[in-house]
């Protein structure tokens, strides 16, 4: 490994790491303000702040957008992910939510194999047997343990497999950060649009005024923060290739262990942390097979 894949590595590992310190403050919000408002605030920040980088760098040409279907494939997923993993943010401690949020990798394969043609593979089926096991095990239906609120990160997984698969539709056709920026202006519309509805038909917590300028302030870091975090990821893989990054996003899942007990003083048990432990090994096994793949067929005469 050379100085600028090992630089690579630890890009994408503070990028990962910043993630979590995002889910920290947004945890912290819990009780303030509802979570799809919240998920509202967080992508508009996020659409202001990257629409000025983008003016800046690129000009008018960079708000073209392009394939607006599979856009808002990617920003419906991403809305998803955030209200639901917020939702479970503040129900439940960070890690296990985290933990679950895992199981994207299974699903994103399996749609992939589904709806884009793409060849299934039986370490997939025994991947995902494996990781919705330890899912299982986190989770715990139908004991005391269990709460509806626990399936939210699996909804939430389901989400950002929707993201990857809008993700791959629309590869190529503009720069990282126009693609961001579309990403947040549509998911800003969608929340700002679902909030508007809930709150006109009573469904779920109500807007009890303006959010404290704390509130506000911790979204903008966070709506920030994660933007910087796409950056470092994105460039480390530039640098050190897709199949020496993707070890790294288990970084998110270490850190998210350490800022809950730190911060919350919650830490997975030991069920919970077999449970994490079998979704990150389905996660290495996939990579590995897919890597081991992609290294036959590269060598392949």
């Amino acid at each position: 490994m050379d100085k600028v894949e090992r630089s690579g590595l630890l890009m994408a590992m503070f990028g990962f790491a910043i993630f979590s310190f995002g889910d920290t403050i947004i945890k912290s919000i819990d009780g303030a303000f509802p979570p799809i408002a919240l998920g509202a605030l967080r992508f508009s920040f996020g659409s202001v702040f990257l629409g000025v980088l983008l003016a800046l760098r690129e000009g008018r040409a960079g708000f073209a957008i392009r394939h607006p279907a599979a856009q808002l494939l990617r920003a419906t997923g991403i809305s998803i992910a955030t209200v639901m993993i917020f939702v479970a943010f503040f129900a439940m401690p960070l890690a296990d939510a985290t933990a679950i949020l895992f199981v994207s990798p299974m699903i994103t394969a399996t749609l992939a194999a589904l709806f884009m043609g793409e060849r299934a593979r039986l370490s997939l089926l025994g991947a995902s047997i494996f990781a919705f096991s330890g899912v299982l095990l986190i989770v715990r239906p139908g004991f005391d343990h269990f709460n509806w609120v626990m399936l939210m990160p699996l909804g939430s997984a389901m989400g950002m497999s929707m993201l990857i698969i809008g993700n791959r539709m629309v590869a190529g056709h503009a720069s990282s950060l126009a693609m961001q920026f579309v990403l947040a202006a549509f998911a800003s519309l969608l929340l700002v649009t679902a909030t508007i509805v809930f709150q006109t038909f009573n469904i779920g917590p109500a807007i009890d005024g303006w959010p404290k300028w704390s509130v506000l302030a911790k979204v903008a870091v966070v709506a920030c923060s994660s933007s910087f975090g796409h950056w470092l990821v994105y460039m480390g893989t530039t640098r050190a290739g897709a199949s020496l990054v993707a070890p790294m996003t288990y970084v998110q899942l270490l850190v998210a262990m350490v800022m809950g007990l730190v911060v919350f003083g919650d830490f997975p048990d030991a069920i919970s942390l077999a449970g994490a432990a079998m979704i990150v090994a389905a996660g290495l096994w996939l990579w590995l097979s897919g890597r081991g793949r992609d290294v036959a067929e590269t060598e392949a005469p």
